[in-house]
């Protein structure tokens, strides 16, 4: 009897604060369910697109019986939507669906990461259509069983429905809304004429949410909780795109899976509390709530992605062709001029001159002299003929205008087995005043580095007095020792990023990679193929450069062993070492930037620029080596060097905290300095107690008491480079920008354009020609470095970010449907470097009849 009246009881109050809180389904019709005395499980048939409303306690139960005809040929979905404003974390309402196949059930209020639960609850239930293979017109019956364990009664509301549009068309879009405890999906089949597909999303809100694609099969994962737990997803803000391949998924079916997660925290990085709010605030659910696009567009075909496969490698194979059709054109014209007995004469080139050379009266003091002038010039046994001659740069002896005429039997070769290189010919001029009273004429002038390095004038000659194949032999450690850092660095990165590749394909979590979505060509395993092969023209224009200087190399030392003077004695001297290490620099570069590009992220951003600080260090030590061979530094130390800047880069990038930003600003200020006094001093200063004595008298004699600095050339591009470089470390300091990796490389480029800058204005001051083919590489350098520079800051994707906001960077396929924007600076900046290192390679080549103690060092 007493149980009656406590059911009695139960029943009336829930009746009796029933409220009716709106439609679910505008159009749905409302229906109340009253429970019979005494009766604790009903059963209720149920009809689609009907409100129920009903209340149950502990004890009690209701059970929604819906039944509907299977229909294969238009797939359909049932939608369930709940909700009660009186259940609570401690009696909540269980809701649980009982399908043909399967269980789903849930929770009223949901919980979100156990703070906040959401009154309002939204389920789309596995369709069976898509299971049910060969299976027509069926009728299926689903169960919806409502309970709770509260003493008290619960009220809620039920509707369910039939999507009559759940499949997705290929070029139809699809707008809906989606919030934690409302998500959505909707099926889609490729059709046969396609292979692959590019699944987009898109919503006006910044709202955190996941995008998933599942494979069709129950149950399917739609909570925040559980959407990773099989398929391929993405968190994303305002867009994001998945390339899918037919193969990935059988028979190319898939579901589209979206749902916004309880906090933005997981796309801004930033950590965020949720506020538990009172059930009854709907404004606080509505505030999660997202519209979203979804649509699904075909990719490129095969024939289109085979074509700018191709087209890819046809472009620098051009390269190759163009490059050995002139080659064979020079050694045409070589071979001609060899029959008929006449000399190359590269001063039929032509050349871009803005001063003439200096006379005997313009030029330097020194330059006038007739002993050896600090080892500027030297006695040559196989000097030709006796009289003085005055030469002219790039022009050889036998064609200068004023010169005697050559004996008609000239002095034999040089014997083919000498390895020794002497010193160019003397250039004598005739001077009224005795040499006693011109020139000092103590020996040691000719042998201490701190006399003929420090003079105020220097020549080539003067550094050029170590043995030839000694130096050669310290240049070609350059390249020896960078392939065995290249082959221990690359195999670990290999086998990093494979790992990390093989992980994304593993979980299908594609925020593990930053790449762009939008133009993520997948070929086998990898998911941005593009991006990877677009690093081809790194690979085929370094070993190209690779081609071209042992070319040189080889012909230059088939005119050393042939004894001839002008490859011995004239022009700037040859060392190739330094060469081969940046076309091995080049080549790797291309190999690590593709590595890079398997996974791209924050844990493995040095390996697309390792090599660029390489390349741009051994440029400038390239540069410096040409009119001092004798004073650059030794591999050893440049690697060791450059590996320190490598370490500074990775701590900048990890660790950019103001203290290190103080830090570094201290420590490149005292680097800048001490380059200064190395270059400025020739090598010839010392680090050690008395350097501030020394600072001091040098103040004193050369800054207080003297007009101008000593070395006005050397002063002045200092001078340029002191300011710029004390600018960019008070930029870095006050600003402290979040890629310190690219303000390191920044640098390296700044400081090797200020130097070329500087070299190319000192070689027209010195009125030497820069021949017509350089000028035009450098015409063609600027254009390919401005274009590509202007396709490099159109970043698609950025790792200082998170990767939903990295996606908001993305962008469409702008060459051949399969290039996006980044893809083209691959190319153009591999194209700009090898003609970069072209014009390097030829810069001099007007000086290869001139006198070496003719040339300036500058």
């Amino acid at each position: 009897m007493a149980t009656s009246v406590v059911l009695v009881v139960a029943i009336l109050t829930a009746i009796s604060t029933v409220e009716a809180s709106g439609d679910v389904s505008s159009g749905a019709r409302s229906t109340r369910v009253r429970r019979q005395t005494g009766e604790l499980r009903q059963e209720i048939p149920a009809q689609f697109n009907q409100i129920y409303q009903g209340s149950v306690f502990n004890g009690t139960e209701d059970i929604y019986r819906y039944s509907y005809m299977q229909n294969e040929s238009s797939p359909r979905a049932i939608r369930v939507e709940v909700k009660s404003q009186g259940a609570s974390e401690d009696y909540p309402l269980l809701f649980v669906v009982r399908q043909q196949r399967g269980i789903l059930s849930w929770q009223v209020p949901l919980m979100i990461r156990g703070i906040y639960g959401y009154d309002k609850v939204s389920r789309t239930l596995c369709p069976m259509d898509h299971l049910q293979t060969g299976v027509k017109d069926e009728r299926e019956t689903v169960y919806l069983e409502v309970s709770a364990a509260s003493p008290a009664a619960l009220n809620y509301r039920v509707n369910a429905t039939i999507l009559t549009d759940f499949s997705l068309s290929t070029g139809q879009s699809r707008n809906f809304l989606v919030s934690p405890s409302q998500p959505q999906y909707y099926a889609y089949k490729m059709p046969p004429d396609l292979d692959m597909v590019v699944v987009k999303v898109s919503s006006p809100s910044n709202l955190c949410a996941v995008f998933s694609l599942q494979p069709i099969k129950c149950p399917v994962y739609d909570l925040d909780r559980n959407i990773e737990f099989v398929g391929i997803y993405q968190t994303f803000m305002k867009k994001a795109a998945i390339t899918v391949q037919k193969s990935y998924f059988p028979n190319g079916e898939f579901y589209v899976v979206v749902v916004v997660k309880a906090t933005d925290s997981d796309c801004t990085g930033e950590m965020e509390t949720i506020q538990p709010a009172n059930p009854s605030d709907e404004a606080f659910e509505m505030r999660r709530v997202k519209e979203v696009t979804v649509v699904v567009g075909p990719s490129i075909t095969d024939s289109q992605y085979v074509t700018a496969v191709f087209v890819g490698i046809l472009v620098f194979v051009l390269f190759y062709v163009v490059t050995f059709m002139v080659l064979f054109i020079q050694w045409i014209r070589q071979r001609n001029a060899e029959l008929e007995g006449l000399a190359p004469r590269p001063e039929e080139q032509g050349g871009f001159q803005i001063t003439q050379p200096a006379t005997n009266a313009e030029a330097p003091i020194n330059a006038q002299r007739t002993e050896p002038n600090y080892g500027a010039t030297a006695t040559d046994p196989y000097s030709m003929g006796e009289q003085p001659i005055e030469t002219k740069p790039g022009i050889p002896p036998t064609d200068q205008p004023n010169g005697p005429p050559m004996p008609t039997n000239p002095p034999p070769p040089r014997p083919a087995q000498s390895k020794s290189y002497p010193k160019p010919p003397m250039v004598h001029t005739l001077s009224d005043s005795s040499m006693e009273d011109d020139i000092d004429m103590l020996d040691d002038a000719d042998e201490d580095k701190d006399i003929y390095r420090t003079k105020t004038f220097l020549y080539v000659a003067d550094l050029a007095r170590k043995d030839h194949r000694h130096l050669s032999q310290k240049y070609n450690l350059y390249s020896w020792n960078l392939l065995t850092i290249s082959v221990f660095y690359a195999l670990p990165v290999i086998q990093l990023v494979i790992t990390y590749q093989k992980m994304l394909n593993t979980t299908g979590n594609e925020d593990i990679c930053y790449y762009n979505f939008f133009c993520a060509q997948p070929a086998g395993d990898l998911t941005a193929f593009n991006n990877v092969y677009s690093n081809i023209g790194y690979i085929m224009l370094g070993v190209l450069i690779l081609i071209l200087v042992y070319r040189r190399d080889y012909t230059h030392q088939k005119k050393v062993d042939a004894g001839d003077r002008y490859a011995i004695d004239y022009g700037i001297p040859k060392h190739f070492g330094l060469f081969y290490a940046i076309g091995i620099a080049l080549v790797m570069e291309g190999v690590m930037s593709g590595c890079y590009h398997v996974c791209p992220n924050y844990s493995n951003f040095q390996f697309d620029t390792s090599f660029m600080y390489i390349i741009g260090g051994l440029g400038m030590l390239k540069l410096y080596q040409t009119r001092h061979p004798d004073i650059n530094a030794n591999a050893y130390a440049a690697y060791a060097s450059l590996a320190i800047v490598i370490f500074v880069a990775v701590i900048g990038v990890v660790f950019g905290t103001p203290y290190f930003w103080a830090i570094f600003t201290v420590v490149y200020v005292l680097a800048i300095l001490a380059l200064t006094a190395q270059v400025y001093y020739m090598g010839r200063w010392r680090l050690d107690m008395g350097i501030f004595h020394r600072m001091y008298l040098l103040i004193r004699t050369d800054c207080l008491q003297c007009s101008k600095p000593m070395y006005w050339d050397r002063f002045v591009l200092l001078l340029v480079g002191n300011i710029i470089n004390w600018s960019l470390a008070l930029f870095g300091a006050v600003g402290q920008p979040d890629d310190f990796a690219s303000f390191m490389l920044a640098i390296f480029i700044i400081n090797f354009l200020l130097y070329f800058v500087f070299y190319i204005v000192m070689k027209l001051r010195s009125g030497e020609r820069i021949l017509w083919v350089t000028v035009g590489l450098i015409i063609i350098t600027l254009i390919c470095w401005t274009l590509a520079l202007s396709f490099f800051f159109k970043g698609v994707t950025t790792w200082e970010k998170t990767p939903a906001q990295s996606r908001l960077d993305n962008k469409a396929c702008v060459l051949m449907g399969f290039y996006d924007d980044h893809d083209i600076w691959h190319f153009m900046s591999a194209i700009s470097m090898f003609c970069s290192f072209l014009v390097l390679l030829m810069l001099d080549d007007d000086l290869d009849y001139t006198p070496r103690d003719k040339i300036p060092v500058f």
